[in-house]
């Protein structure tokens, strides 16, 4: 197993590899490498590296980067590339390697071909557009010119004389679409395009020849494969590989002849025998290779999960030989760089649990391992899911229904998301099904997170693609040899008719119950015996024919909401009942989120101090009792007072009568289960919980919620920032339309309109989704572009007589002679009939149904106009959700008489993917720790700290990583307070690029990374770029909600003072003034965010000599800062400052004027001061 080599970017990125958190100065070697022919190349590397490493060096360096079938030899002996340089025998420092040349295999040939066609598109984007091998995009390099950290020079700017100049006269001047108040939201430029790649082609073509396979007389002369190229030069050339290396042969298109048309020229590389014969390739690939490694690292490395692209440029389309022989000729059982043999996905991911995690290496290792294996799992299982839906994987039940029909790929079993055997028949049907993969799937990581040697989890991905969802599970040995009912020993599989035990499986499910919150219980089975269950019925437990035990259906692992679940016979809190609770949904699967249990267990956990506090209290127990509720609980056990702590325990619903244990039973409401006698108190105490949790969801869980986006503790900018900020509280995404509708019924609504906005955008986007995905499944493949851009035409476009372009003519005629099978006879057309009107109804029916929310919108004008929404954003947000991407251009929404899409805007769909997430746990421990320095202002240990968990972050994930992005960007921050500014902006430039890699391009998080860069480039002087940078934040923020945000205010505040910085005071007070407006709507006219906006302001027109102005401004910001803060704050001490100061010089200025209309133009003009003096 490959581990992933980090130190091919060291040096040029400073990126840390695995040694380093370990290694000291002595441990490092500097070793030569002996090239063939003469050449000889120096590095300096830690013992603790692999040789691998060497060679993922050597294949990435501008010299040697075509080189890929070799060895490393050092005193006559091959080293093997997985062993560690300490353990090579007379290694010292000035040792050299020897890099040896090894003969070919068709398996080498082939991955020298693929890497130098990698090399010779290295440059171009068309993968990272196209979501191919883990490619994904970054724009930061097309923002700014040269080296954003050895800029230091200040904006050039042309003067102008007064504000009706021109805005383009001025080199920092934003395009008019960024300028406050503009309603012009351009997409064409989302995705800055560089042509500067174009010349430097260096082949025509470069395919396979026809004459493969070579016959069995050249084969035993070493032939292996034949290779037509034509160079730019026009020139037609038929090469073999052979054993030995590339060299020109003598057939033509008509003639096999595989005699050497040159004896004498044979070269090892096919790049060594290209540059002999064209001397454009040898010109263009030096240069082309110059710019590959002059690029930043960062952007060249794989991602460790693929990123799509909602919106890409058209581009056109590229031969490549080794891709199309791929698409025709292997067998997609078949992995590429396996050849001939399939991964056993559930050994690997099983044999990655096992791994020893004593000691903080071990827990490294283990990790690191588990997220590479994870990773390749997670891709193996998206290519797999989309060739099942695209068809291109026979059914291992062919002659079922579609929606009935399994999968077996790549050793991974396949499945559509459909109640295929009215399992969920009473749970809701299709619906159920759909949520019970997502609920799976956090039972699954729940289970995982507590990492269980024994007791092993299956991997699952759950991927959605053309209205399919497809659950890809690694496959237990033996499972599909028999019939389920005889391979489960623990659990149910017909929902608690027949339920079954095992002792095995209850001792390792009675050490996840505390953890988990899950309370062991007996239930009755079909013969009235007692069955001990330490999970919900569904939970089904399977002994492999590994030995392993399997654990299965983790759908009801945490307990239900009965908020969204009806009880005959139940009444919920007052809390509850006041809200409309509880509700019926369209599935009975509503289960709460593991955050929420969590925030429960620390709300009664508060309860039960209190109460122990006062009993203690009343008790006049010791004073030192009292400081801790746990240490509290242990104490209190001996004092004899039982009753008293049963009483407390019985209190808070505790399942103990001595100490604090909360605990739910998953089975209590689930139909058909039959519970032994003695557990009927239990059930009591039980379904008192349930109701209690349900009730602190909507009286506590959602008012904090609220409270915090009020306070903008909570800023979310988009519909995935808005969803992780709801399941931080627990809160499920169901839960969105009775959040809009508090919101809307607060007195405090006005600084809310933002989350709101954020809400009703979510409600349609996500119900535009529900109904696109039965819209999809009835869409032929041939008609599958057609289908979207009329889907998206009745969405969006104002043209509301829309007509849907059926197949063209060619296509229609050739349906008409030939039929096709489609998967729902007689449906294929179905898509043309739907009309804007009927999808709105439909929008608004499910709202409600699904939201509880009341939209009352006809089309998409009306909603646009009714909650301030935008149809960029809408479309944004529903192409994420519904893996849609669609052409880069600007699209008229408005237009009436037109549709705004047509079939050529949308250029592919792609695949929406769930998965397990493998966490580093001490990385995370470190950065808390860190966190936590830091913030008692122990700014130094925090910074040493924050590198040790970038450090070990690096060491599981690579370099590309949303948890190093968080880690570099705190570090830029620490880097910035301690005024090391250069080191600031180069380890946030890495925070931007892994951003945008990683998250997206226009992902919020990217445009936060991007105006921290610029405000550090703005404080090491380099004003043009810094604007440059805040401009391109604006413009995303722009795109991804509008201007109407509390975080375009910050933006404008700081373009504002960086434009005054240019010197450009007009521009300036435009910005300056939208922020002013912003802070009042968001924050209010008495908060420090408007005072700082009026100070800024007045510091604006005091250098423009407007100090009447100024006064206005400052008089604001000084009221506002004595009110809040007190008159001997030192910011309303400072504010006084500058008010006098601003009127003292209003004074001087009026005093100047009087004199110049009394004395004529002769008069001396003082000089104007905008600050005041500086106290010594």
């Amino acid at each position: 197993m490959t581990l992933p080599m980090h130190s091919a970017i060291t040096g040029a990125d400073g990126i840390q590899t695995n040694s380093d958190a370990v290694t000291s100065s002595q441990d490092t070697l500097d070793i030569k490498i002996q090239m063939p022919g003469s050449d000889t190349i120096d590095l300096q590397l830690s013992s603790q590296e692999m040789v691998q490493e060497i060679v993922q060096i050597l294949m990435d360096r501008e010299d040697t980067c075509h080189r890929t079938c070799f060895s490393l030899q050092h005193d006559g002996n091959i080293l093997d590339n997985f062993s560690e340089l300490r353990s090579i025998e007379g290694l010292k420092d000035g040792s050299v390697f020897r890099v040896v040349e090894e003969p070919y295999t068709i398996r080498e040939v082939r991955l020298h071909i693929c890497h130098i066609q990698d090399l010779l598109r290295s440059l171009d984007s068309g993968d990272a557009y196209n979501g191919i091998e883990c490619n994904s995009l970054s724009f930061l390099s097309s923002i700014y010119e040269g080296d954003i950290g050895e800029t230091p020079a200040f904006g050039k700017r042309k003067r102008r004389s007064g504000s009706d100049q021109p805005l383009d006269t001025i080199e920092c001047s934003p395009p008019e679409y960024i300028l406050p108040g503009s309603k012009d939201r351009p997409l064409s430029l989302l995705q800055p395009i560089t042509t500067d790649n174009k010349h430097l082609q260096c082949l025509k073509s470069l395919m396979m020849s026809g004459w493969n396979p070579p016959p069995g007389n050249r084969r035993m002369r070493g032939d292996l494969m034949y290779l037509n190229i034509i160079t730019m030069e026009d020139r037609h050339v038929s090469i073999t590989a052979s054993t030995r290396g590339f060299y020109i042969n003598q057939s033509t298109v008509d003639e096999f002849n595989p005699k050497s048309d040159n004896p004498n020229l044979l070269c090892h590389s096919l790049v060594d025998l290209l540059n002999q014969i064209s001397p454009i390739f040898r010109k263009n690939f030096a240069a082309l290779q110059k710019k590959r490694t002059n690029c930043h690292p960062l952007t060249r490395l794989a991602t460790p999960f693929q990123t799509y692209n909602w919106i890409i440029p058209h581009r056109q389309h590229t031969i490549n030989c080794v891709r199309a022989e791929d698409a025709y000729t292997s067998r997609p059982c078949h992995e590429e760089h396996i050849s001939g043999q399939i991964r056993d996905w559930n050994e690997e991911l099983q044999i990655t649990r096992e791994m020893p995690n004593q000691d903080p290496m071990q827990r490294l290792l283990k990790e690191q391992t588990m997220f590479k294996v994870n990773s390749d799992f997670v891709a193996a299982a998206i290519s797999g899911a989309m060739a099942v839906v695209d068809g291109n994987i026979m059914a291992i039940n062919p002659g079922d229904y579609i929606k009935m029909q399994m999968f077996i790929w790549n050793n991974i079993f396949f499945s559509f998301g459909f109640d295929i055997r009215d399992n969920f028949k009473e749970s809701g049907g299709d619906h159920a099904a759909y949520a019970a993969s997502s609920n799976d799937l956090k039972g699954i990581q729940a289970y995982s997170d507590l990492k269980m040697d024994d007791l092993h989890l299956l991997g699952t991905v759950i991927v959605d693609y053309r209205g399919y969802r497809v659950v890809a599970q690694s496959i237990i040995p033996g499972i599909l040899e028999q019939e389920q009912e005889q391979n489960v020993v623990y659990g149910s599989i017909d929902f608690g008719k027949a339920v079954t035990s095992d002792h095995e499986y209850v001792g390792l499910l009675l050490k996840t119950s505390k953890p988990l919150r899950i309370q062991k219980h007996l239930i009755l089975n079909e013969m009235e015996q007692p069955v001990m269950l330490c999970s919900s019925v569904d939970c089904k437990g399977i002994v492999g024919n590994d030995g392993r035990r399997y654990l299965l259906d983790l759908f009801r692992t945490f307990p239900p909401d009965l908020n969204y679940l009806p009880i005959a016979g139940e009444e919920l809190h007052e809390e509850c009942q006041s809200l409309g609770f509880p509700k019926e949904y369209r599935h009975k699967l509503c289960c709460l989120r593991p955050e929420l249990v969590e925030s429960f267990i620390q709300h009664k956990h508060m309860q039960f101090t209190k109460l122990l506090k006062e009993k203690m209290r009343r008790s006049d127990r010791r004073k030192s009792l009292m400081e801790d509720g746990e240490s509290a609980t242990e104490t209190y056990g001996y004092t004899g007072d039982v009753e008293e702590m049963k009483a407390i325990c019985q209190e808070v619903g505790s399942i103990s009568d001595s100490v604090f244990d909360i605990r739910f039973n998953p089975n209590v409401y689930s139909p058909g289960i039959r519970f032994h006698e003695s557990e009927q108190e239990a059930l009591k105490l039980q379904r008192r919980l349930m109701k209690d949790i349900a009730a602190f969801f909507v009286s506590v869980q959602i008012p904090n919620f609220i409270k915090d986006c009020e306070s903008h503790v909570l800023v979310p900018a988009d519909g995935t920032t808005m969803r992780d900020a709801l399941h931080k509280y627990g809160i499920n995404i169901r839960y969105i339309g009775k959040i809009a509708q508090l919101i809307n019924q607060s007195e405090n609504k006005q600084y809310l309109e933002h989350i709101s906005r954020l809400l009703i955008s979510e409600i349609i986007t996500r119900v535009a989704k529900h109904i696109m995905v039965l819209y999809l499944q009835n869409v032929e493949i041939s008609a599958l572009s057609f289908a979207i851009s009329h889907f998206l035409n009745c969405l969006l476009s104002s043209y509301s007589n829309g007509v849907a372009h059926l197949l063209p003519g060619e296509l229609a005629s050739r349906k008409k002679k030939k039929k096709r099978k489609v998967r729902i006879a007689g449906n294929d057309v179905a898509w043309a009939s739907l009309t804007s009107t009927d999808l709105w109804k439909q929008i608004n029916t499910e709202a409600v149904e699904s939201f509880d929310y009341v939209l009352a919108c006809a089309g998409v004008d009306q909603a646009v106009e009714q909650f301030g929404l935008q149809k960029v954003s809408l479309l944004r947000e529903f192409c994420l959700k519904a893996g849609i991407q669609i052409l880069l251009r600007d699209y008229n929404f408005d237009n009436r008489h037109k549709s705004t899409f047509t079939e050529d805007d949308i250029l592919n769909t792609f695949p929406v993917f769930k998965h397990i997430i493998v966490k580093a746990t001490d990385a995370e421990k470190v950065y808390q720790k860190a966190q936590t320095k830091i913030q008692k202002g122990n700014i130094k240990e925090g910074f040493e700290l924050i590198k040790e968990s970038l450090n070990l972050f690096k060491n599981v994930y690579g370099p590309l990583h949303s948890d190093v992005c968080g880690c570099l960007h705190l570090l830029a921050q620490l880097n910035y307070v301690m005024d090391n500014i250069p080191e600031a902006i180069k380890n946030q430039q890495k925070a931007v690029i892994i951003s945008e890699r990683v998250l997206g391009f226009d992902h919020p998080n990217t445009i936060c990374e991007y105006t921290r860069l610029g405000l550090y480039c703005f404080a090491n002087n380099q004003n043009s770029t810094a604007l440059r940078l805040l401009y391109r934040s604006r413009y995303l923020m722009l795109t991804v909600f509008g201007e109407e945000h509390p975080e375009i205010a910050v933006l404008d505040s700081n373009i504002g003072l960086m434009l005054q910085a240019a010197l450009d005071y007009d521009l300036a007070i435009r910005y300056l003034q939208k922020s002013l407006e912003l802070n009042l709507k968001y924050f209010g006219a008495q908060a420090l965010q408007t005072a700082l906006s009026y100070h800024l302001m007045a510091q604006v027109y005091a250098s423009k000599a407007e100090f009447r102005t100024a006064m206005q401004h400052e008089k604001q910001a000084y009221i506002i800062y004595s009110d809040r803060l007190g008159e001997t704050h030192p910011k309303a001490k400072g504010s006084s400052e500058y008010l006098k100061h601003f009127t003292q010089q209003a004074v001087n200025l009026q005093r100047t004027m009087n004199e110049i209309y009394k004395n004529g133009s002769n008069a001396n003009l003082p000089p104007v001061q905008t600050m005041p003096p500086s106290k010594k």
